[in-house]
């Protein structure tokens, strides 16, 4: 038989290191964790190819004695944990392994000086080996830097990407802990090259438009909300404003930058029916709740976290986003097309002269004098395309123009065009709106205020209940969900250890094959926790009733049915975009008209 034995220290921190470190962005998220924790007001990192060639992180916070360092690179020694209520732990890190791992894999050099004492103190270890240790000088604080990321791990070095997929990652890191401290100042240095400046005086919402966009503190809501002992902070970006892929949501429990399938559907769910399918919300959210309500010694990365009450996390999730965003939608994403603009910018400039005005100007000598005025012939008997396109306004009888009020934000309709844009005056600019799109958000919300939710998720019974044939973890997941589905109009019941007995299916999807649609929710299950599969469809059957009940594009309107279109969107919620993420109306300011004309 094969002898058990205890491994060595040096192999069992490189085990650990397998968990814990997997790149360079890994290695410095544990560093700057780190300084946070220790109570750090300046943070600054340098990085050399991404990180690949070297990392850096220096901070001003309490600092290290030089026993105090030796004692940190050792296995499961750790200063965040006075006692053993692993539960209430309140600080980025507590397990003690980050530290003797990355030193473990890399050519690892700490440099300490506590506050108080005359001199700081360095140790430096490579791939687990201590080479030298002595006095340095540095201020108070500590810095450390990893070098030569798994250099004598060919097997795990191979693996890394290239210097810009690691830099990237790095960067992904520092903003999301940037965003979960604004009172701290951080700085990140790639190269020769300063990439993020942020000072510790910016504010929540400040510091989360500097890191992730500009333009989303003009786009974006903010957000406070608390109940009972959850509080749910942060900026959620308008529906129109969203991006293709989901890495612009930052997500934050307790501080700590998480990656929780929870709430990433929770987040889905809010915007639901105010975004197309392939679009994805931009915002951060800050989620606080009491230490114990909340597990995060789930993964040795700690990025993954469990909650005691997740269907009540969930819940406060998306009402509290519904509601914030309540309070803007009826905004839309207002940075008009750049392209756009420039061609407004631009004058039109003809290439060649029309055939009508050549017939007129060619052929004639202008050096002498003309004899007399003759009749400029059939060139100006009519409009010629070349020179003056042909009309294309409607002509109605003259009427006094209303004046505009303060109390109308979206102004008073001043025409049409292409029978599809509504062209409004409002006291500060020009607004243009998409009549389908935005008739088809309020006719989307007149169905939901009448009930028509309840009436879509109406269930039709079948006349012969069909048996679905499934594996036993996936009946009972959806057995444990039949309450919340017969809500939707799906009626089920356990039939065997393997199989479900569906007696009913929602009468607005009353064909689809019923065993495609349970395994299709059971996949949600499985994937969310709730299932959120079932809820989204019939949304997309009550926006599509919205959709081919809305006044088409192309369709003329009076300047009455124009203004109540509009008085009714100032009225309605989340009138700024419709039911496919998609802003009903985009606003042209008076001094951008004004740049237009060079008055400015």
């Amino acid at each position: 038989m094969p002898i058990i034995r205890r491994l060595p220290d040096n192999l069992v921190n490189r085990i650990a290191a397998g968990e814990v470190v997997e790149r360079p962005s890994s290695a410095l998220k544990e560093l700057v964790e780190n300084a946070i924790d220790a109570d750090a007001s300046r943070i600054a990192v340098k990085l050399v190819e991404g990180g690949l060639t070297s990392l850096e992180v220096t901070d001003d916070g309490c600092g290290m004695t030089p026993d105090e360092m030796a004692l940190a690179l050792e296995r499961h020694a750790t200063s965040k944990l006075p006692d053993e209520a692993i539960e209430q732990v309140a600080t980025l890190g507590f397990r003690g392994e980050a530290l003797p791992s990355i030193a473990s894999v890399a050519r690892f050099t700490m440099e300490s000086r506590a506050h108080g004492a005359e001199q700081g103190w360095k140790r430096i270890v490579d791939h687990g080996q201590l080479l030298s240790e002595g006095p340095a000088a540095l201020p108070p604080g500590t810095r450390v830097r990893v070098e030569n990321l798994f250099a004598k791990i060919p097997a795990r070095r191979k693996f890394l990407r290239t210097a810009r997929s690691e830099y990237a990652a790095c960067l992904d890191v520092v903003k999301r802990l940037a965003m979960a401290r604004p009172d701290v100042a951080m700085t990140l240095d790639h190269g020769e090259r300063r990439i993020l400046g942020l000072q510790g005086e910016e504010g929540l919402v400040n510091r989360v438009a500097q890191v992730v966009a500009r333009e989303l503190k003009d786009n974006g809501v903010p957000i406070d909300l608390e109940r009972g002992t959850m509080r749910l902070t942060g900026i959620a970006g308008l529906p129109t404003y969203n991006r293709g892929i989901a890495d612009h949501q930052y997500l934050f429990v307790n501080g700590r930058p998480v990656k929780d399938r929870l709430l990433t559907g929770a987040v889905r769910g809010a915007y639901a029916d105010m975004l197309a399918r392939d679009r994805h919300a931009v915002l951060a959210l800050f989620l606080d709740l009491p230490p114990e309500e909340v597990d995060v010694n789930v993964h040795p990365a700690k990025t993954e976290v469990r909650f005691r009450d997740s269907q009540a996390v969930r819940g406060f999730i998306v009402s509290g986003l519904r509601q914030a965003l309540s309070i803007g939608d009826k905004r839309s994403a207002q940075s008009p097309d750049a392209g756009a603009m420039s061609r407004w910018q631009a004058e039109p400039v003809r290439g060649e002269p029309s055939p009508a005005l050549r017939s007129i100007f060619e052929g004639r000598d202008w050096s002498s004098p003309a004899q007399g005025v003759a009749d400029a012939g059939q060139a100006w008997r009519g409009p010629d395309a070349g020179v003056m396109a042909e009309p294309r306004g409607r002509a109605e009888e003259a009427a006094p123009a209303s004046a505009y009020d303060q109390d109308y934000p979206l102004g008073i309709a001043r025409g049409q065009v292409a029978n599809t844009y509504i062209v409004a005056e409002a006291k500060d600019g020009l607004v243009l709106v998409d009549q389908h799109a935005a008739h088809e958000r309020l006719v989307l919300e007149r169905l939901r205020s009448a009930g028509a939710e309840e009436a879509v998720a109406r269930s039709q019974a079948l006349l012969i209940p069909e048996v679905v044939e499934m594996d036993e973890t996936s009946c009972d997941r959806l057995e444990g969900a039949a309450d919340a589905l017969a809500k939707h109009g799906l009626a089920i019941e356990r039939f065997g250890p393997s199989a479900i007995l569906v007696r009913s299916l929602p009468h607005a999807i009353a064909r689809t094959d019923p065993e495609k649609l349970l395994r299709d929710i059971d996949d949600d299950l499985a994937l969310n926790g709730e299932a959120l599969l079932l809820g989204e469809k019939l949304d997309l059957v009550l926006a599509t009733m919205a959709c081919h009940g809305s006044v088409r594009a192309g369709r003329t309107l009076r300047v009455d049915e124009m203004n109540s279109l509009l008085r009714e969107m100032e009225r309605t919620p989340r009138s700024g975009q419709c039911n496919h993420g998609r802003p009903t109306w985009v606003k042209l300011s008076m001094e951008d008209v004004e740049k237009l004309f060079g008055r400015h």
